[in-house]
């Protein structure tokens, strides 16, 4: 094993070990994902019972969002969650005394929102299967490109908020939480990006994510997997993710000339 590999799993390894004998920080992980899905798993099943056939399309298409969205979500607070984790700590000036680097510290971030996005949604996509008759894996292997497009976003959406943190401190961790939420309205998430108003529509075709759901719908309306929608997200996020990058490797760079990675947090 390489040392950068080997430093990667050892930042992973800190975050799993505590994991691995808290049953309340497992709890946590899956709590939301599974509670989303039985609040919106009810609402769909009134939807389809008040609707009929169209009703139980509808509400596919609504479980389906739910399902996708929380891709998205835990993706991007397992990255952000596990950097505040080392802040909490007063661990990350610590780190960065070892030969850790800015690009290594990265990748255990994404590696851990990938397990944290795992532990958390399967269950959820369960629940649907098994309470609901809603099964995800019914939209096929496109059902991976969706995931691939939507943690994707969610990760340079969290370097961006680390970002954030790195220049102001404790007074932008709120936005580990809350970020993704104020992007739901334009994300397509429920409806269609024709639905927004006019001047809005711009907006959602800018993020990923409306490209994704606009592309689940066509898939699990009609069968028809929307190529186009899918390359647009991949070229979206490639282009997000360069300017996440560049964003994150400034203000790194920023805070360690101004010892910022020793005192940020207190």
């Amino acid at each position: 094993m390489s040392l950068s590999l080997r430093r990667i799993w050892g930042l992973m390894y800190r975050h799993l070990a505590l994991y691995r004998r808290s049953w309340p920080r497992l709890l946590e992980l899956t709590y939301w994902p599974t509670l989303q899905m039985c609040i919106w798993g009810f609402t769909s099943s009134f939807i389809a019972s008040r609707m009929g056939v169209g009703g139980q399309v509808a509400a596919g298409l609504l479980l389906g969002g739910v399902l996708l969205w929380e891709v998205a979500l835990r993706s991007q607070m397992g990255a952000a969650i596990s950097f505040l984790e080392e802040i909490w700590s007063r661990n990350l000036g610590h780190v960065f005394v070892s030969p850790l680097r800015p690009w290594e510290l990265v990748a255990a971030l994404i590696a851990m929102s990938a397990i944290r996005m795992t532990i958390g949604v399967l269950p959820a996509v369960l629940l649907a299967w098994g309470l609901y008759a809603f099964n995800l894996f019914a939209l096929g292997p496109v059902l991976i490109l969706f995931t691939i497009n939507l943690m994707m976003m969610g990760w340079w959406i969290a370097l961006g908020v680390i970002s954030l943190i790195l220049r102001h401190g404790a007074g932008a961790e709120a936005l580990a939480w809350s970020v993704l939420f104020g992007i739901t309205p334009f994300a397509a998430v429920f409806y269609p990006v024709s639905v927004l108003p006019a001047v809005l529509q711009p907006v959602a075709l800018a993020l990923p994510a409306a490209h994704v759901f606009e592309g689940m719908r066509a898939a699990l309306d009609t069968g028809v997997v929307r190529w186009d929608h899918l390359a647009w997200a991949a070229a979206l996020n490639l282009a997000w993710a360069a300017a996440a990058v560049l964003l994150f490797a400034r203000q790194f760079r920023v805070a360690r000339e101004r010892g910022a990675l020793l005192s940020i947090g207190e």
